[in-house]
């Protein structure tokens, strides 16, 4: 693997340059001039690196007491990333070994000593002191792995494709104060691709309609789906490119690798027509989509597109030694391709590109395959786990023979808003499988398709690769849980501990995520999941969410205003709720089943009066509005036709995903289902009215229920234009009382 503390060095050195990374032009490679004049004498040596990224990035976490950071550049030593915290009241120093660590040892100083936290979402840091509390002694914490991964090739889809660089940067800030050192770019990933492929044989109007909306990208590059959401426009390519370029220049500045996409044959149609000797492998359907062919890497075609895209993506956001990339993808087809000669083709073509790079790889299903690993060199092959939590038996050292792999987790699928992980799992496998005899574990993966939910997951699971040891699970929550609010409180430490015993103690064995909404699933008397491949029962007690909420109810005054305790509070009671669905169901079937009307009404109307209360909870946080997520998609448009195509692909992606094929035969509707305001009052609401009002009729009449189009329903919703609010609305507090008292009657 290409040396990080080598990387280090040219990240340093890159630092002053980082702007001009993001748009390299012709004159900016141009020779110098020569330079006749005698060296400098020597001088002292310089800093490691400069420290000045992570202060900014302090200076916008932190603004109130940033001044009371002195943070201090190391050389990395060959044992790997390291930050020491120390310091007086008012005077806390911080050494590390990148401004990223830096931020991680500053991350670590805010939890363990001074008692806040700065979750993704919700922080406590309003609780801060004026002068800043001393540090008993000297802390040193080492990481115990190398790589410190982190977002799924989903994640831009399912967090926000239409986000601005203030968020991305907010989020890398985040990142890097968890530990994080590794990050995926796939904004803007369209544009090498747009303009090595015009060198062969397509316009510039054929690729943009090839290219699918800025939602639905990610599945593109897994090479899994095309067009969807489309045209794309010239001035979109060109914006998502300065962005992409801006994301991986901030990652750069604090000493962060930019893993970029890379290529591995993705072509669009026609390609072997227009290319003479290129052979390309047709990919069939994946979930109702035509998939892109794959361009064989063995032929002397790929060689020539490879150095074209490598040399475009190079141009447009700079340098990486990190590039992502899945050959055959839930179904994709070698044909007659020898999987071996292709894997060994595309490390060639990256390496050509990339002296010494790394390929990233998902493991995922039966990918990487000993036939594709056969044919690379597994000393530059990284593969981030998404199963490392999910199965039980695994023994990825020996299904992968050797290759580095990081230990990951997907935490929720589709971005969904339920709560828990399997943290119990994370805590005992992590450091067993680090410490095995022969282990190839060297890092971390976060992987949860969408990030900006469940706080307490991030926190912990980024921690694993900062301690020596196994974490005491028990422990932590009840260290999590004093610090989340900005102090101590019974009340909290209680209804954490319920929340530790619940829905983040999930086991493994077959699935990754709790269960979803039923609130927000197709409508059916025996209906147990609203995304096809979310489990179909409760993974824990329900019980323990109920009485957390009402421990959070008690939680001490001065800890209410905090925004990591509002959001948690409106979190704990939405998840209280989507929970009583699972009850309030069945009991309606029965008095359907039983014919009785009375019993029947009654108990829909217990269901709409809870999903009404659901609606009004959910518009009380900004992090569960669906109207800044629309607005966002509109902004990026330049004429009436754009901003109307980019809104559908943001309204699709949270409801029918696709067309009516993938949507309903493929089985992608609801997929990405979450409890935000607007859709639990436009989409989800208004269904279950329209069942159960055929269901009454039916009743009445003795005649069948009227059958519903559901996906006519859901896409007529996704083609619409109506507002949404962007600021909340309610009171947090009242709306979880109100959810409280619900659940007692």
């Amino acid at each position: 693997m290409a040396s990080r503390l080598h990387l280090r060095c040219r990240h340093a050195l890159a630092v002053a340059a980082v702007a001009t990374l993001t748009a390299v032009s012709p004159a900016a490679t141009a020779p110098a001039p020569a330079v006749t004049a005698a060296p400098p004498a020597p001088g002292p040596a310089g800093p490691a690196f400069d420290p000045a990224p992570a202060r900014a990035s302090l200076e916008r976490l932190l603004p109130s007491v940033a001044g009371q950071f002195e943070l201090v550049p190391v050389e990395e030593p060959g044992t790997g990333d390291s930050f020491t915290v120390s310091g007086t009241a008012g005077a806390i120093q911080v050494r590390g070994t990148s401004p990223a660590t830096l931020l991680t040892g500053v991350g670590w100083y805010l939890e363990r000593v001074a008692g806040v936290d700065i979750g993704w979402p919700g922080d406590s840091v309003g609780r801060l002191p004026g002068t800043l509390p001393a540090v008993t002694g000297s802390v040193t914490r080492s990481a115990a792995v190398p790589h410190r991964y982190a977002l799924n090739d989903t994640d831009e889809g399912y967090s926000g494709a239409y986000r601005d660089f203030a968020s991305y940067r907010r989020d890398i800030d985040l990142m890097a104060l968890h530990g994080v050192n590794e990050v995926f770019v796939p904004t803007g990933a369209e544009y090498p691709y747009y303009r090595a492929l015009q060198q062969f044989g397509y316009s510039a109007a054929e690729l943009r309609d090839w290219i699918p909306g800025p939602a639905h990208q990610g599945w593109w590059l897994l090479q899994n789906m095309s067009g969807f959401g489309g045209p794309v426009s010239e001035q979109l390519i060109e914006a998502r490119a300065r962005l992409g370029g801006r994301i991986a220049g901030h990652l750069r500045s604090l000493g962060m690798t930019p893993v970029l996409p890379g290529f591995f044959g993705t072509v669009p149609p026609e390609f072997a027509a227009r290319n003479p000797g290129a052979v390309t492998v047709p990919q069939g359907r994946w979930v109702g989509f035509a998939r892109p062919d794959w361009l064989d890497p063995t032929g002397p075609v790929f060689e020539q597109l490879a150095a074209a895209y490598y040399r475009a993506q190079q141009r447009r956001f700079g340098d990486s030694d990190m590039f992502k990339m899945d050959l055959l993808h839930e179904g994709g087809t070698p044909g007659s391709v020898d999987v071996a000669g292709a894997a060994g083709a595309v490390q060639r073509a990256l390496e050509a590109a990339h002296p010494g790079a790394t390929w990233v790889m998902l493991g995922w299903q039966r990918n990487p395959s000993t036939a594709l690993l056969s044919g690379v060199d597994r000393r530059r092959v990284l593969v981030v786990d998404g199963l490392s939590d999910r199965y039980d038996d695994l023994d990825r050292d020996t299904q992968w023979e050797g290759t580095p792999y990081a230990f990951g987790a997907i935490g929720n699928f589709g971005g969904h808003t339920s709560l828990g992980a399997n943290t119990g799992v994370w805590v005992t496998r992590f450091h067993a499988w680090l410490t095995a005899p022969g282990s190839a574990l060297r890092g971390i993966a976060y992987l949860p398709e969408g990030t900006g939910g469940n706080p307490a997951a991030f926190d912990l699971f980024t921690e694993l690769a900062w301690q020596p040891g196994p974490i005491d699970h028990r422990a932590w929550f009840e260290e999590y849980a004093a610090r989340r609010y900005g102090g101590a409180d019974r009340h909290a430490a209680a209804a954490w501990e319920q929340l530790r015993r619940g829905p983040y103690s999930t086991r493994s064995g077959t699935w990754s995520e709790p269960q979803d909404s039923l609130f927000a699933a197709r409508p059916s008397l025996t209906a147990a999941r609203a995304a096809r491949w979310s489990p179909a029962s409760m993974r824990y007690d329900a019980a323990t969410v109920e009485r957390a909420l009402t421990e959070l109810l008690e939680v001490a005054p001065e800890l209410r205003t905090t925004d990591a305790y509002r959001y948690d509070l409106v979190d704990v009671a939405r998840q209280a709720l989507t929970n009583r669905s699972r009850v309030l169901l069945p009991r309606i079937k029965v008095a359907y089943e039983a014919g009785d009307l009375a019993g029947f009404r009654e108990r829909v109307a217990e269901w709409n009066a809870h999903l009404e209360l659901l609606g009004r909870l959910v518009a009380s946080d900004r992090r569960f509005l669906l109207g800044p997520w629309l607005a966002d998609a509109r902004s990026w448009a330049t004429d009436p036709a754009e901003r109307d195509r980019l809104e559908y692909d943001a309204r699709s992606i949270l409801s029918t995903w696709g067309d009516r094929g993938p949507s309903e035969t493929g089985g992608l509707h609801d997929y990405a289902n979450r409890e935000w305001a607007g859709l639990v009052r436009d989409v989800y609401a208004p269904r279950w009215a329209a069942y159960f009002a055929s269901l009454d009729s039916a009743l009445v009449s003795g005649a069948e229920p009227v059958a519903i189009d559901w996906f006519a329903r859901d896409d007529a919703w996704a083609r619409g234009h109506q507002p949404y609010p962007t600021t909340p609305t309610g009171d947090p507090l009242a709306l979880a009382a109100e959810v409280g008292a619900a659940l007692t009657r």
